[in-house]
């Protein structure tokens, strides 16, 4: 599903020249300061076309535009030494991915077809492909593809700007704690930006899971992504507040809006100050009951994040990253070489990795010519996409397995609606078990534990039976509400209307807490709640000991459960599932959680 925030307009408070606008906070903490409004560099480009025999001399004009792309690309690269560490490897993975993009591939290829057969010059080209390829992305509405959107546009950028030899403007002269506002802000443009100087930025485009994101986490600059009119509202110069807590931005505050951001920024400085002496203490309970907080990892290079942050294990590991943007299959072979380094880099903890989960909306090309179907979401994915390409499943469940060998890990099956399609991959395991000790390949032992997702209302009615054939259980919770409540919360018509309080929701997840319970079987939560504080009591008073998360939010609900008492959290949750209306019960949540904040002052 998409995670793009609704394009909100914005909001004029009393305060005479005042602004607030709406958007979704990517990197949280407050900025304060002089806004810089950095617009876009590109030309307006005008349609005219070439003549064949000039055919040539474009894709030659468009080749040399290649080579100077990639020479600064190496350079902007050589500047990431300066940068922090977890912000210099996104960097340098994401400007290697921009080379290869520049390396014989389908926008190189398409471009130059373009030229030729259009018989267009060479910037008009690369747009077209350029934004052929995006659409093509958006249309599958995946997470993942998005940010490759947002790669395929940008290197189209760079290619139309040396093309055109217009200059590329830099953050420059910027006055400290300056706040850049944006059409759009890329990854690039963060590299060249000072945190000493830059105090936050906030963009018209962009989601919570690009690139943009995570290197504004990286860096620590609050940021807020997705906010409509933002650029034509703000002028150079104008005092802007960033609230990358909260997803706002405030321009030409009164003085009475200042002064109340101002002393929320010193508290949450204060705050995370505070949270940062966490991650070595233990998840404990103030009466004594230990909970496990893992983090959700999309690629390898996270692993380090989620040592930084306290995580107790890897509780959900995508495997989707080895067959993105691509177009063949990895082999066994390099599945396994990938989820090794990722359990050697946990030293012992153990690592969660979910099967594939691709199909209908969030298709692999290297997967070849899967139809997403009139429904994607209720169509051929995850598990039933795996066991209907049995080779698929037996490569990725050998690397998994061989990958055991080196440390701790379980086997997480997506989409699971059926006993039978646990009993089925179960056979598979142990087929695929067999024929690696035949070989005399190393593989874990015992067998790693098996469990089943639970994302389908279905699976979490039947999760008595299931628990009967599975080791663990993982309730993902994103998905478990957009099927209970037939809500896309990437449709902004009714995205207001998901709400993971909904009593039907608490009972699905109280039913599965319950079987894996009297089955004596590990039970975790690893949808966005897992990682919100303000749903962690609630989950412990339902029996939930396990949760994983994003490792940036793991010191947060960490603390909230350092000052819960179970006990107490577990009185609260009765009353709360006594309730159907869910204003009353958010009512419920909130007045316990303010009564814990009291509680630690």
């Amino acid at each position: 599903m998409s995670t793009r925030a609704p394009r909100t307009r914005a909001k004029r408070s009393a305060g005479e020249g005042q602004a607030v606008f709406k958007g979704l906070g990517v990197a949280p903490g407050i900025a304060i300061g002089p806004a810089h409004v950095h617009g876009a560099e590109l030309p307006a480009l005008a349609d005219c076309g070439v003549a064949p025999d000039q055919v040539e001399g474009e894709r030659q004009r468009f080749r040399t535009a290649v080579e100077a792309s990639k020479k600064q690309l190496t350079k902007l690269k050589q500047k990431t030494a300066g940068l922090p560490p977890a912000a210099a490897e996104e960097l340098g993975y994401l400007l290697d991915a921009h080379v290869q993009m520049l390396s014989q591939s389908r926008l190189v290829r398409g471009v130059e077809k373009r030229i030729g057969e259009n018989l267009v010059a060479a910037e008009t080209a690369v747009r077209a492909e350029a934004e052929a390829i995006a659409e093509a992305f958006e249309a599958m509405d995946d997470s993942y593809l998005a940010q490759r959107v947002q790669d395929v546009r940008e290197v189209g950028a760079r290619l139309v700007r040396n093309l055109t030899q217009t200059p590329w403007g830099a953050f420059k002269n910027l006055p400290e704690g300056a706040v850049i506002v944006a059409e759009e802000i890329t990854p690039a443009d963060t590299a060249v930006m000072d945190p000493d100087v830059v105090g936050g930025f906030a963009t018209v485009t962009g989601g919570a899971e690009g690139h943009t994101a995570i290197m504004a986490r990286a860096l620590g600059l609050p940021a807020v992504l997705g906010v409509a009119d933002l650029v034509g509202a703000i002028r150079t110069g104008d005092t802007v507040i960033v609230d990358g807590n909260e997803g706002r931005v405030v321009a030409r505050p009164t003085a009475a809006t200042l002064e109340r951001y101002e002393r929320r920024r010193l508290e949450y400085e204060k705050e995370e100050r505070q949270l940062a002496r966490l991650a070595k203490l233990p998840s404990v309970s103030r009466d004594g009951v230990d909970f496990q907080l893992g983090a959700n990892l999309e690629l390898p290079r996270e692993v380090g994040q989620a040592l930084a942050a306290g995580a107790s294990s890897i509780g959900l590991l995508r495997s989707e990253f080895m067959f993105m943007n691509r177009a063949d299959i990895p082999d066994e072979e390099e599945q396994y070489t990938q989820l090794a380094e990722i359990v050697k880099g946990m030293a012992g903890r153990v690592v969660t990795v979910r099967t594939l989960d691709v199909g209908g909306e969030k298709l692999a090309s290297a997967l070849g010519d899967l139809s997403p179907g009139p429904n994607p979401a209720l169509g051929l994915r995850a598990i039933r996409l795996s066991l209907a390409r049995p080779e698929l499943l037996d490569a990725q469940l050998a690397a998994i397995l061989r990958a055991g060998a080196h440390g701790p890990l379980r086997i997480l099956v997506p989409m699971v609606a059926t006993v039978d399609e646990m009993k089925e991959v179960r056979d598979a395991v142990g087929r695929v078990a067999r024929r690696l000790v035949r070989k005399g390949i190393a593989i874990a032992d015992p067998l790693p534990p098996l469990g089943a997702m639970i994302e389908i209302p279905a699976a979490a009615l039947a999760a008595d039976a299931l628990a009967r054939v599975c080791d663990f259980l993982a309730l993902g919770t994103n998905d478990l509400t957009m099927y209970a409540l037939a809500i896309d919360r990437g449709d902004e018509q009714v995205a207001h209307l998901y709400n993971p309080l909904h009593p039907a929701v608490l009972r699905l997840i109280q039913f599965t807490a319950e079987a894996a319970l009297r089955n004596r079987i590990p039970v975790s939560i690893c949808g966005e709640i897992a990682g919100d504080p303000r749903y962690t009591a609630l989950l412990a008073g339902l029996g939930i000991r396990e949760l994983s998360m994003a490792p940036i939010k793991i010191p947060r609900v960490k603390n909230r459960v350092r000052g819960l008492d179970v006990q107490n959290a577990t009185a609260r949750a009765r009353t709360v599932m006594e309730q159907w209306d869910t204003k009353a019960i958010a009512a419920l949540v909130d007045e316990y959680n303010d009564s814990l904040v009291r509680a630690k002052e």
